[in-house]
């Protein structure tokens, strides 16, 4: 059976994600118009978080899903699918592929590497490992994982930056020395970092931000706006 990652390949990816107060998370609808919109601009798949969400973008369009369900851990970071009952869950209504926290970051009483390994032993899925650090990445390898995603690069303890600009360094790493598919994702917001990605050997793009995300674009322009006006020519 045809691996689902093998369709992404060479491919641009949309993050379909929205929370909190954000109007575009009043409803599920909200996001599978938001994946419609990318699928008609020549997206290969869509990622999203959240049951209900998934289900909309599903009924929605007929591209390829990347799904996950978000929590934190103690410290208030990010953790991506960090539990059996959330891959059953993901499993249970259809996703092509599942996200994994693959960081050396414990849940369950097991760090992300580890668990990707019960996972893909238990349900034979294809797993995406969200990875912070290239030892982190080359773990998930070795555990399994059918390829790796450099989505939490900056959004850990260890890796946390102010940068505005991906980390192009750890993509040229992953590259040059894992055998699975490196996704290039976490600040791609602009086609030009995405073009970039690509020469430099990402087996596919993931952005959301700058697509599905319009208040915090616009929060973009406005600081940009008044930046402009404190150093006018």
């Amino acid at each position: 059976m045809l691996n689902p990652i093998n369709l992404l390949k060479n491919g641009m990816i949309v993050s379909c994600q929205s929370e909190g107060d954000d109007p575009f998370n009043a409803s599920p609808e909200n996001m599978a118009m938001f994946a419609k919109a990318a699928e008609m601009g020549g997206a290969v798949g869509i990622r999203s978080e959240g049951i209900e969400k998934i289900k909309a973008i599903k009924r929605a369009t007929n591209l390829p899903i990347i799904g996950l369900l978000k929590d934190k851990f103690p410290d208030g970071s990010v953790k991506i699918t960090g539990s059996i009952v959330e891959v059953e869950k993901l499993l249970s209504i259809g996703c092509d592929i599942v996200a994994i926290d693959g960081t050396f970051r414990e849940r369950e009483n097991i760090c992300g590497p580890d668990f990707i390994k019960l996972v893909k032993a238990k349900y034979g899925c294809s797993i995406l490992a969200d990875i912070a650090s290239f030892e982190e990445a080359k773990a998930c390898q070795e555990c399994g994982a059918d390829a790796v995603s450099t989505t939490l690069h900056g959004y850990t303890p260890e890796t946390k930056t102010d940068s505005i600009e991906p980390s192009y360094e750890l993509l040229q790493q992953l590259v040059g020395n894992l055998s699975i598919p490196v996704f290039a994702e976490g600040r791609y917001n602009t086609p030009q970092m995405a073009e970039k990605a690509m020469r430099l050997g990402a087996y596919a793009v993931i952005s959301g931000t700058a697509i599905t995300r319009p208040r915090v674009v616009t929060q973009w322009f406005v600081s940009a706006v008044k930046r402009g006006l404190s150093n006018k020519i």
